[in-house]
């Protein structure tokens, strides 16, 4: 299973299919909400924006991974942003975090040129990040009692 070819989408909101739509949302509950132990709303307003893209892939008809991409001004008022970054449980360790975050990069550097990427990330996956172009800027601080970092897309 290391060697699953994943195709990638990216979609604006209005796009997503309900069934789509309804993954990706469920993906998120229950990574962040369940798996993570953290009460807050995911669902926040930005997903429906205009400039929010999700990116999203399949094996089959099950949902790998997914994450958001938002324009300036949606997470940081002069960055562009990936977030909500997940890989689902039963296909961690195969290898996908990497071409999914590809993928992602790919995109908003295409989206939004003129604007530096930035992440706020699981502390734990500094190494992760760094290995795919992007530097600490921030101390570790709490977001949701899970310590984070934020760094910016070289």
């Amino acid at each position: 299973m290391t060697d699953l070819k994943i195709d990638w989408q990216i979609k604006a909101f209005s796009q997503l299919s309900v069934g789509e739509l309804y993954d990706i949302l469920q993906a998120r509950s229950d990574v962040f909400v369940v798996e993570q132990n953290c009460i807050y709303s995911d669902i926040d307003g930005v997903d429906k924006s205009k400039n929010c893209y999700q990116l999203f892939g399949y094996h089959g008809d099950e949902l790998v991974g997914t994450c958001r991409l938002m324009a300036p001004g949606l997470a940081y008022e002069n960055y562009s942003a990936i977030g909500r970054v997940l890989i689902m449980e039963d296909y961690r360790g195969k290898r996908l975090a990497a071409p999914m975050m590809r993928a992602a990069i790919d995109a908003v550097k295409q989206y939004w040129p003129e604007v530096e990427c930035k992440i706020s990330a699981q502390q734990h996956l500094e190494n992760f990040y760094q290995s795919l172009g992007f530097q600490t800027v921030t101390k570790m601080y709490l977001e949701d009692d899970i310590p984070h970092i934020g760094m910016i897309l070289n």
